[in-house]
């Protein structure tokens, strides 16, 4: 988990990570899920996998609940720290195949994460990024819903929230700090006294449904998106529930085709996904998650 990118890269060619990615990329298994380093996960899958033609970076995609009973797809959650509004277009896209891969829903609602729903607001490259977005909407490429806010995430306003991998990661983790802040509150308020004991007797099954909704390990596994096959990220604190989650989105992702599905809406999106400029190199000693 210490080890410089660049090490696990280039001197660790026997490690249980390259050696999983390499079996996806020789066909010997349809996915790959590691707990390991995330910028190291990233480096060796781009090195050995590439990208798929049209997507310049991969994007790290998990999913995170909502009050709806389902859960909300975000990307980019660490992969690329500064991201151009190209970039955030290339996301949306990528989201969207997902998201129809393992729901069914062929037309996913994208929202542009912003500082506020109005148009006018946002840096020059959510503004561009929204243009864009506009654009893939009118030529029926993607179902983008607009500017959208932190806490549109969590009411499921749409489908698929994009945003670059900075505020992505922050809002992950804020998410499981809340989370498990609540949980650690309940347990303690209805572990003290004969009333608060009684009380717990009473709302229990509301307790447990509860805890369950917040249980972020249900949540676990984010898909790699844009590479040429499928790696997912468990998280690296991951217990064997967690892990099992993972486990089950990996191969939810490979029975449903995901890697198809991509490259058709990628194909589907191709003139809008041409860069007028070259794409700024990624930085790799800038993943973080």
């Amino acid at each position: 988990m210490d080890d410089p990118i660049e090490i696990a890269l280039r001197k660790k060619k026997d490690s249980s990570m390259r050696v999983a990615i390499q079996q996806v990329k020789d066909g010997a298994a349809q996915a790959a899920i590691s707990a390991g380093n995330t910028g190291a996960l990233m480096a060796i899958a781009r090195y050995l996998l590439k990208t798929l033609d049209g997507i310049d970076r991969p994007a790290i995609a998990p999913q995170l609940p909502n009050r709806k009973g389902g859960a909300t797809t975000v990307l980019d959650l660490g992969a690329n720290v500064d991201c151009d509004a190209e970039d955030l277009l290339q996301f949306a896209v990528l989201g969207s195949a997902l998201v129809s891969a393992l729901t069914g829903n062929e037309s996913p609602s994208v929202g542009l994460l912003n500082v506020g729903e109005e148009a006018i607001k946002g840096s020059e490259t959510i503004k561009k990024a929204s243009q864009l977005l506009r654009k893939a909407a009118n030529s029926q490429d993607l179902n983008f819903y607009g500017n959208v806010e932190g806490n549109d995430i969590f009411k499921g306003t749409t489908d698929i929230v994009v945003c670059d991998g900075f505020v992505g990661n922050v809002t992950l983790k804020a998410t499981e700090g809340v989370a498990s802040m609540i949980v650690d509150f309940l347990r303690i308020e209805y572990s003290n006294g004969l009333f608060s004991k009684f009380a717990a007797i009473v709302s229990y099954p509301v307790l447990k449904a509860l805890k369950r909704r917040l249980d972020h390990r249900r949540y676990n596994g984010a898909a790699l998106l844009g590479l040429r096959g499928l790696v997912f990220k468990s998280h690296g604190s991951a217990d064997e529930v967690a892990f099992g989650h993972a486990l089950d989105r990996a191969y939810d992702a490979a029975r449903n085709n995901l890697l198809d599905r991509v490259r058709a809406r990628i194909a589907h999106a191709a003139p809008l996904l041409a860069r007028q400029e070259p794409a700024t190199p990624v930085d790799t000693a800038a993943l973080h998650v």
